[in-house]
């Protein structure tokens, strides 16, 4: 898996290519933490092309989640794909990361 990352006006977008599973896992929590010590605590996770991920991909995104929160920001998820999706709901947590259609939209009402 691939991580990229650009600084918008009022929040970073990390952009994950790749399947989120127990390999590429820490990685991204990794990837997203420094993204937050460089001083982005709102960050975007863009899963366009992202087809899988794993209970391990789940709890990553759910770390990154807590760091950004930690630094007084806020982690979101867009463009999640149908398998992505699936395991959201399936352990109910698409409640606790809402899914917007795009990473611009993500943040656009704040």
């Amino acid at each position: 898996m691939e991580f990229s990352y650009e600084v918008k006006d009022s929040y970073a977008e990390v952009k994950a290519d790749g399947r989120l599973n127990m390999v590429s896992a820490p990685k991204l929590r990794e990837f997203v933490t420094d993204v937050i010590a460089g001083g982005s605590n709102r960050v975007v996770v863009n899963l366009e092309k992202t087809a899988f991920m794993d209970s391990s991909g789940l709890g990553a995104l759910i770390g990154c989640l807590k760091a950004a929160r930690q630094a007084g920001g806020d982690l979101r998820i867009a463009a999640v794909q149908p398998q992505v999706n699936m395991v959201l709901k399936l352990t109910s947590m698409d409640k606790v990361l809402t899914a917007y259609p795009t990473a611009e939209a993500a943040f656009s009402n704040d």
